[in-house]
């Protein structure tokens, strides 16, 4: 390779004047800087490929300088003594970084999204979106996915970490790898890199939501609740929780088509699970639907936010109506109707276990490892609901003062 013969200073680049037309200030082996009328100055290669004489863009100046175009065409008479075309490195670069930009995690991550939002609540994507905008996408969006390693990963995880928040941390591991697996389906990646991660994270001690279970104090809890002085569908909101002890977030989006009056039953699709679900309505639950129905019956929802019946019931709603009747939320959750159906069903009513998971929308499996289908036990869970009502009105009226008849706990277990 021949030496290079330098011609140009930086003094004579940056003084160079516009004129007219076009002109060029040679250094040497090709290497010129274009200036433009405009006053704009741009570093050129002329070379010979093949034959055929080419021009390689090198750059703008002055973010890039003398020394640094004088680099970059000793990089591309290298590549011309390798018999490479510089021309077609550049251009196989630049659609590498087109192709990195397309593919980085923020990409994927932004598409999956669209397409899993579709399945979820307002609130679970609002959630998901900002797990992903505080905990994964300032250390790994600009990166291309395929290009993500565990250890990279895990320092990611490792910062929201740090911060005390294990819970997060370990709901952003698990985000994350349904993006890389994402990534997987659509040929974007080669694996989910969380999958190494397994035990690498702190685990979490979970805090149970807050409920009432004893019995006593459930019926002191229904006589407050009947004494609400809120909306009318606050109140059934409310009143209705017990006797469903479903999530919050599933009664909220009750909508009238789900609801069987002939049957009484209401059938939805699980959210967290994506599974179908019947619950077996009481009559006291039918009479709470009935009164509502005229009120709120134009609307899709059950219960309709306030804002507008095309919304459903703020989350927050049923929770405040806890706090004005007297209820802190370290004594009741709108989601401790669910601890309290599950002990007292168990542990007071002797109700199978199987039936109450099953009817509390979680995976319930046979001796097999099969999950039940959602009609299984449908007779007895019907039963069981009914008895559940009774008994919920049975507190009540001990509350009141009122006389009742004991329970016959032993006629309640003969007859599953």
């Amino acid at each position: 390779m021949a030496r290079t013969s330098n011609k140009l200073t930086d003094t004579a680049v940056k003084q160079a004047k516009a004129k007219q037309k076009p002109f060029k200030l040679a250094d040497g082996n090709g290497l010129f800087i274009l200036v433009q009328p405009d006053g704009k100055r741009y570093w050129r290669l002329a070379y010979r490929y093949a034959g055929k004489q080419k021009v390689l863009a090198i750059g703008v100046y002055p973010d890039i300088s003398l020394k640094e175009a004088r680099e970059k065409r000793e990089d591309a008479r290298k590549l011309l003594a390798n018999d490479i075309d510089p021309s077609d490195v550049k251009r196989q670069k630049k659609l590498a970084r087109h192709f990195a930009t397309e593919n980085s995690f923020e990409a994927v991550a932004v598409e999956w999204l669209a397409r899993e939002k579709l399945h979820w609540s307002e609130t679970h994507t609002t959630r998901i979106q900002s797990l992903l905008k505080h905990n994964l996408l300032p250390w790994l969006g600009h990166r291309p996915i395929s290009e993500i390693n565990p250890q990279e990963l895990l320092a990611a995880l490792r910062r929201t970490e740090s911060k005390g928040t294990l819970e997060t941390a370990q709901r952003a591991k698990q985000a994350s790898g349904q993006i890389f697996r994402y990534a997987v389906i659509t040929g974007r990646a080669e694996r989910d890199p969380s999958h190494d991660l397994k035990g690498a994270l702190a685990t979490h001690k979970g805090k149970h939501f807050s409920a009432i279970t004893e019995p006593k104090e459930v019926g002191s809890l229904l006589l407050a609740m009947d004494e609400f002085q809120g909306t009318t569908v606050v109140k059934a909101a409310l009143q209705i929780s017990p006797l469903l002890f479903q999530r919050p977030g599933e009664i909220r989006h009750m909508q009238w088509e789900e609801i069987d009056f002939e049957n009484a039953e209401w059938r939805y699709m699980v959210t967290k699970t994506k599974t179908p679900h019947i619950v077996p309505l009481s009559q006291q639950a039918l009479k709470i639907l009935k009164a509502l129905r005229p009120i709120t019956e134009r609307s899709k929802y059950v219960f309709p936010s306030a804002r507008g019946a095309s919304r459903p019931l703020s989350e927050n709603a049923v929770r405040v109506a806890l706090r004005t009747i007297g209820y802190t939320n370290e004594q009741m959750t709108p989601h401790g109707f669910r601890a309290m159906a599950r002990t007292i069903l168990d542990e007071v009513l002797n109700y199978r276990v199987e039936w109450i998971e099953h009817q509390l929308a979680h995976t319930v499996k046979d001796s097999n490892g099969t999950a039940y289908n959602r009609t299984k036990h449908l007779p007895q869970r019907k039963e069981m609901m009914q008895g559940w009502a009774d008994y919920l009105d049975r507190l009540r009226a001990i509350a009141k003062g009122e006389n009742v008849v004991p329970l016959n706990i032993n006629r309640v277990t003969q007859s599953q």
